[in-house]
């Protein structure tokens, strides 16, 4: 076989049903046999970067590896940003880049890029595929590595000439990489440590990240916390672990976290930490986090254990693996005293936000969204407040319902990932929660959504403005809001006079490119507005017209420690 019948035909044996990308020159090869496969569709969306990104959300939203593709030079650069995305976030994708050929490579060939080089600091892994009989095992290799251990993208760059040389196709059974050994089972010595310190803790916190749902452990959390009657908290990530109305579920903790949330893991005199990291935005000012707290940490990564925050008992494991043995050793701790305090600080301080008949609350917006979708719906959110207001108020039932970017924040995420999530699940509604800033960065997936009949659904909370910079600027640099407006609003756009005042006009951009669009400005038209964009079968932008003054609270400062919120306090 020639190298690109190897690379499909080995894509086909690892169950490849989709693969997001965009052709190029060294790719023409490629594409041409992709032209005649019909158990593989390839998905031609508007820039590379909407294919990694739309590769990921497909990731995240089903389970399985995600598969992306683009051409040598400007195509490989393009996806930089998704793959640093999947990386910070550990998603498991293949990318594979076309290269020139192997004669050529450091010469400075048109559209030669170093492409391994480039993502040697944000891919699990890479290679640069040099001969055609190594492209199989090579395949093999990076579907295993990017789907074990702690999950991530793995680049595979193709020059030319190997997709048009030939050789013998055979497909490995099994990938064999002696270095590579991830850890899946827990230590016993240390479980058996762990269960004790829980059985003995008084004021412990569970505190639940996004290994949890990679590692599809939501239901041994439920059984663990249920079993301890330890609260639990999530990351930003781990929305969906355990359902957000759980009696055990304390939210999202950190910088927009809950208010009894922080005071938990604040207070606390033990964290179990499963799947999670520690990363800057869960805790604040480092030397005043959790000072009285044991941690115990259970992580798949031995790298991330006492990375950011020492800790007294690691396990490296599985969370699915360590949870099983872990439950089956505790007891109840006795924790009354510790959960009715926790239950105090949730009456006195719930998530809530100021009421006004006169100005749609983004808010209520989500909340609303919650409601009519049973909290069941897969939400895909941009980067900013309305990030923050999806993460606060979505009521979210099920584990990989929520695709955003934790790690790196990347504006435009949300759109292609929604895209690949409907590829993925095509009879789920999944909706697209985004700024009017974030939209505009992958805006032209639209047309991807639209020509393939996939009735993405899109959410635009329009205040005019980089809302979560502004919002920073108005609280510490005396409102000074260097490069942060948006529109053409004379004051406020909720008091725009006519259409000339939006830029871009979103309902007519959606019409552009053959989708459906509504603007609402009128609080009590909301929910029927959201009715309208749930039943229509077809690619749908919703633009909210908000306040740029609402801000997002709790709010956690940035070196602050967590007890040192602005707002949501009793």
């Amino acid at each position: 076989m020639k190298g690109a019948n190897i690379l499909i035909e080995s894509l086909r044996k690892e169950g490849v049903k989709h693969i997001f990308g965009y052709p190029g020159g060294v790719l023409i090869p490629t594409f041409d046999v992709l032209y005649d496969t019909k158990d593989i569709e390839l998905i031609l969306t508007r820039h590379e970067q909407g294919a990694a990104h739309a590769a990921d959300g497909y990731a995240r939203a089903s389970g399985k590896v995600g598969v992306c593709i683009a051409t040598s030079g400007p195509g490989a650069t393009n996806l930089i940003t998704g793959i640093a995305t999947a990386y910070m976030d550990s998603i498991p994708i293949v990318f594979i880049t076309g290269q020139v050929p192997t004669s050529l490579i450091g010469n400075d060939a048109f559209q030669e890029a170093d492409i391994v080089g480039i993502t040697r600091p944000i891919t699990k892994h890479n290679y640069l595929v040099k001969d055609v009989k190594d492209l199989a095992r090579i395949i093999k290799e990076a579907f295993h590595i990017a789907s074990t251990g702690r999950p991530g993208p793995v680049l595979i760059d193709i020059p030319k000439d190997v997709t048009t040389s030939e050789a013998e196709f055979v497909y490995p059974e099994k990938a064999e990489i002696r270095s590579y050994n991830p850890t899946t089972e827990g230590n016993p010595k240390q479980i058996k440590k762990a269960a004790e310190m829980i059985n003995a803790a008084k004021r412990p916190v569970i505190y639940a990240g996004g290994g949890v749902i990679i590692s599809e452990a939501n239901e041994e959390l439920k059984k663990f916390t249920e079993k301890t009657g330890i609260q639990v908290t999530m990351t930003l990530l781990g929305l969906g672990a355990l359902k957000s109305d759980h009696p055990l579920s304390l939210g999202m903790l950190g910088m927009h976290g809950t208010v009894y949330a922080n005071k938990a893991i604040s207070g606390s005199d033990l964290i179990i930490s499963i799947g999670a990291r520690f990363d800057d935005r869960v805790t604040g000012k480092l030397d005043e986090f959790a000072p009285h707290a044991k941690i115990i940490h259970i992580d798949i990564d031995p790298t991330s254990v006492s990375k950011n925050v020492g800790v007294d008992i690691p396990i490296v494991g599985d969370a699915k693996n360590v949870l099983k043995l872990l439950t089956a050793q505790i007891k109840k701790p006795s924790i009354d005293d510790w959960n009715k305090k926790i239950e105090t600080w949730k009456k006195e301080s719930p998530l809530s936000y100021e009421k006004d008949s006169k100005t749609i609350k983004p808010q209520f917006v989500i909340e609303k969204l919650s409601e009519l979708t049973n909290g069941e719906a897969i939400i895909a959110t941009e980067v900013g407040q309305h990030q923050m207001w999806a993460a606060q108020f979505y009521n979210f039932k099920n584990p990989r319902t929520m695709l955003t970017s934790g790690g790196l924040g990347t504006m435009g995420y949300g759109l292609p990932a929604a895209l690949g999530a409907k590829f993925a699940l095509p009879d789920k509604l999944v909706v697209d929660i985004a700024g009017d800033g974030s939209i505009q960065m992958n805006i032209q997936e639209l047309a991807t959504a639209v020509m393939n009949k996939k009735p993405v659904k899109i959410i635009i909370l329009n205040n005019g403005c980089l809302g979560m910079v502004r919002q920073w600027q108005e609280l510490f640099y005396d409102k000074r809001y260097a490069s942060t407006i948006l529109s053409n609003f004379d004051t406020d756009p909720v008091t725009a006079k006519n259409d000339m005042d939006y830029i871009p006009d979103f309902v007519k951009l959606a019409e552009a490119y053959g989708a459906y669009g509504r603007r609402v400005t009128d609080p009590a038209e909301v929910e029927d507005a959201l009715k309208d964009m749930i039943k229509r079968d077809e690619t749908c932008i919703m633009e909210f017209i908000i306040s740029p003054e609402e801000n997002v609270f709790p709010m956690v400062p940035a070196g602050a420690g967590l007890t040192q919120m602005i707002g949501g306090m009793a």
